[in-house]
């Protein structure tokens, strides 16, 4: 009989991961021969890529309201104003009420009479190891601070 290897292909943010001789690959990486040790690499891989592709802001929140990646539009509005820390759980917390694959919305309340705006919040198991981290991205939110005309 002959034996081949069992290829499995998954799709994740958008990304393929199929499994190679080694690893995983992911099809929309730059470096098409790059393999990943663990699924889990791949998936973080595409998680960043999902949030860097991004316009407005957008970043990957953990369940103890750090960030652990944030795009460059979120630089430029500065991470406390786009996801403040007092409202990091509730938003994580939001995205978890949300069914499995599915965005939940979170409206941040912005103090001084500043803009509120609107976030999409999508829960994933990247990592079994480390549990859930959430994908957030604002809807409505200005990238560049606006000019007063004077």
């Amino acid at each position: 009989m002959m034996s081949s290897p069992i290829s499995v292909a998954c799709g994740f943010l958008g990304g393929t991961i199929f499994s190679v001789e080694g690893g995983y690959r992911v099809l929309q990486h730059p470096r098409p021969e790059r393999v990943f040790d663990r699924i889990a690499d791949a998936r973080w891989f595409l998680a960043v890529s999902w949030c860097d592709r991004c316009d407005a802001p957008a970043a990957i929140l953990t369940h103890d309201g750090q960030l652990s990646f944030a795009n460059q539009a979120t630089h430029i509005v500065g991470e406390a104003e786009f996801l403040p820390f007092a409202d990091r759980s509730s938003i994580f917390q939001a995205g978890l009420s949300a069914e499995s694959g599915q965005f939940a919305g979170f409206t941040v309340r912005q103090p001084d009479n500043r803009r509120d705006h609107q976030v999409k919040i999508l829960n994933l198991a990247i990592d079994p190891r480390y549990g859930s981290v959430a994908i957030v991205q604002a809807l409505d939110m200005a990238v560049l601070p606006e000019r007063s005309p004077f």
